[in-house]
């Protein structure tokens, strides 16, 4: 079974497996007359690219795997600094903090690789780029359910001060990430199961643009996709809603714990906000190419950076650098760790 692959494609890791392009390979990909290929200055050479276009898609690439290498060792201090204080292990919110960033280290990784791939190599074999969309499928989903989490372990701290203990323990954490992880396969895993069952082998072998919509082609796919998301989100905003009122109507202006668990929760809003955005991606990128259709390459690089790597560098200051409890250990780590450079 052939399969031609959609010049306008991308995966990115927030946007249920996402759609996002790479400039270089939406050049490889689109006939001259499609969308894609309006005011990019493509030039017959050889059937390449030119080398003006070459450099600057490069240069966007470059910046990509800077800014993704820069955010993934500040996330990495903060699961090293997690992992040495048993403080930190045994608190609930930490913990919740822990998986946040892991979670974003896996999104942010896969996406740039994918990026990557797609400028360099254009097509891939379609089991590899499976292998590579599942997780971050499932991370995807993960994002806002476990934002919903933390807001609602934010309003048992300030309601709940007293019962606060005995509700959140780390071993229910735990055991909520672990559905949270679950939930998230289960509503991916039945588009493999069709995929398995109505591809033949040489589809797995063929290659195509990596993309969700090209490896699961399934128009109940899509549609399931989509509604699970939007159920997810909305459940999602509904408990921000539900648990920021609780908090403002709840605690005393004067109290500052429920200060900065009001601000903690806008924080998560923000950040769901942020993949909601992703989730109306499409018809985001479909109302910038009209409004700049001499732009299409920088529209889409700047979406790239904005719903894809934007969000990975929020998470490290609003629950790392702003928390003091965590900032105080991971200030000792950098102190411990700047003391023996010094001596060299």
């Amino acid at each position: 079974m052939g399969f031609k692959p959609r010049p306008v494609s991308y995966i990115s890791s927030c946007d249920n497996g996402g759609q996002m392009t790479s400039p270089a390979a939406s050049q490889r990909h689109s006939s001259p007359s499609s969308p894609t290929s309006a005011g990019m200055n493509v030039t017959a050479l050889g059937g390449g690219v030119s080398r003006a276009n070459f450099f600057t898609d490069l240069g966007k690439n470059v910046i990509v795997v800077i800014l993704g290498i820069s955010i993934n060792s500040v996330n990495a201090v903060m699961v090293h600094t997690f992992t040495r204080h048993h403080v930190l292990r045994s608190n609930p919110r930490y913990v919740l903090f822990f998986h946040l960033v892991l979670n974003d280290m896996i999104q942010l990784t896969i996406s740039i690789s994918l990026y990557i791939f797609a400028f360099a190599l254009g097509t891939i074999h379609v089991f590899i780029c499976l292998l590579l969309i599942l997780p971050a499928i499932i991370s995807t989903i993960n994002t806002p359910l476990n934002l919903g989490v933390m807001a609602t372990e934010c309003f048992l701290s300030v309601c709940f001060p007293l019962r606060y203990n005995n509700i959140c323990t780390v071993k229910r954490t735990c055991i909520l990430i672990g559905f949270i992880w679950a939930v998230s396969s289960l509503s991916v895993l039945p588009d493999v199961f069709i995929l398995l069952a109505t591809e033949q082998q040489h589809f797995f072998l063929s290659r195509v643009f990596c993309d969700r919509d090209n490896v699961f082609p399934s128009s109940y796919s899509k549609e399931k996709t989509n509604a699970i998301f939007l159920v997810f989100l909305v459940l999602v905003w509904f408990t921000l809603f539900y648990t920021y009122f609780r908090v403002l109507l709840t605690a005393k202006a004067a109290n500052a714990d429920a200060t900065k668990a009001r601000s903690t929760i806008l924080l998560h809003a923000f950040q769901v906000l942020l993949c909601t955005m992703t989730f109306l991606q499409p018809l985001l990128m479909q109302l910038l190419r009209y409004l700049f259709p001499q732009g299409v390459a920088s529209v889409h690089f700047t979406i790239f950076v904005i719903i894809q790597i934007f969000p990975r560098f929020l998470s490290p200051i609003i629950y790392g650098l702003r928390d003091k409890t965590f900032r105080k250990y991971l200030s000792r780590y950098c102190l411990c760790v700047q003391i023996p450079a010094s001596r060299k």
